[in-house]
């Protein structure tokens, strides 16, 4: 039997957190971000947020800890509003990542303000009603967690690894989880790191098979990813560029050395996945995956736990079934605001949008 994994813990938080910052570990003070990409929510309003640039992990105290109604979003334009506020062209702010305040439902935007050197970092969030507000990190509660095996400083695109040190992360019964790369000879990893905030090891090495390559891997990092319980344990399915989806026992990762995952479908090459969530629709469980060049997956969960993977090269698509949602196009961000609820941000001929969908 597949079950989803349920994160009522995070749902269901008391309204009062008058000592948060002591309890989880956070010291008051200015905090100067060298860049901002993926984000999560933790407990009590904890917005994480990762700097591949210093290769560190933030946890930043929002004070957002008041349940609201979590109203529908429909912010045309905020691709614009935002650059109006930053005094820019819209082509000129990066939106690199979106996350959900599971208690409020107002959302969070990881934004970038110029390009190069000079480039001015930002966490925005919206309150549900219209209002953009820029998150102050001049005087904040926070903490922080530095990767010790990242890749070095360096390089541009492709070969600026330090950048995808951190590519995305979620946090899970009490761990924050990290995919990215580091700097040891099989460079994928996945680390988790408890909260409040303590040592962090090398992380675990993860190797897949690519199915469109026909061979092994373990420099390609994990894109996306999220939680799924299959057969009654904990799993990450991570998605990963061109398009495998592989599962990974979130056990095994407590090894700490080698783990080889199961590649449980190929989706197409060509292609960036970009989020996902994990959802419960008419009795059944599926996946929701928005990609760069494919369009929004709709995938089914259905015999997620056979324990045979795919491992001969193979051309098109094999694994898991799915269907493309024609009326999602363009989404660039995706992130679950309740059990029927996401909030997409759409990129179109008219700049870029943020919106409340229906689960579908």
């Amino acid at each position: 039997m597949i079950r989803r994994v349920i994160f009522g813990a995070l749902l269901a938080l008391p309204t009062v957190f008058a000592s948060a910052a002591d309890s989880n570990g956070l010291v008051e003070g200015k905090l100067q971000l060298k860049s901002a990409g993926a984000l999560a929510f933790g407990p009590n309003g904890i917005l994480f947020v990762g700097d591949s640039t210093r290769a560190t992990v933030f946890a930043i105290d929002t004070k957002d800890s008041k349940p609201s109604d979590k109203s529908a979003i429909n912010a045309k334009g905020i691709g614009a509003a935002i650059a109006g506020m930053l005094g820019v062209e819209e082509n000129q702010i990066l939106i690199a990542d979106m996350a959900v305040n599971p208690i409020s439902g107002r959302v969070y935007l990881s934004v970038a303000r110029g390009r190069g050197p000079d480039t001015q970092v930002l966490i925005l969030r919206h309150d549900g009603i219209g209002e953009i507000e820029e998150l102050s990190l001049e005087s904040v509660a926070f903490a922080e967690s530095k990767l010790p095996n990242a890749p070095a400083a360096g390089g541009t695109g492709r070969r600026n690894l330090r950048s995808q040190s951190i590519t995305d992360l979620e946090y899970h019964d009490g761990r924050i989880f990290i995919a990215g790369l580091s700097n040891e000879e099989f460079a994928s990893t996945l680390r988790s790191i408890p909260f409040p905030f303590k040592g962090v090891n090398g992380g675990t090495a993860i190797e897949i098979f690519h199915g469109a390559h026909g061979r092994f891997e373990t420099r390609s990092p994990v894109r996306t990813f999220t939680f799924y319980e299959i057969a009654k344990e904990a799993h990450i399915l991570a998605a990963y560029t061109c398009t495998p989806l592989v599962k990974f026992p979130v056990s095994s990762l407590d090894v700490g050395e080698k783990v080889r995952g199961t590649t449980i479908a190929e989706l197409g090459n060509r292609n960036r996945p970009l989020d996902m969530v994990a959802y419960q629709q008419g009795g059944k469980d599926y996946i929701l995956l928005a990609n760069s060049a494919r369009g929004m997956m709709k995938i089914s969960t259905d015999g997620m736990d056979r324990k045979e993977g795919i491992e001969e090269r193979i051309s098109g698509k094999s694994g898991q079934s799915y269907e493309t949602l024609e009326n999602l196009k363009g989404v660039m961000q995706l992130a679950q605001l309740d059990a029927k609820r996401a909030i997409v941000l759409i990129e179109d001929e008219n700049g870029q949008h943020l919106k409340t969908i229906d689960l579908p």
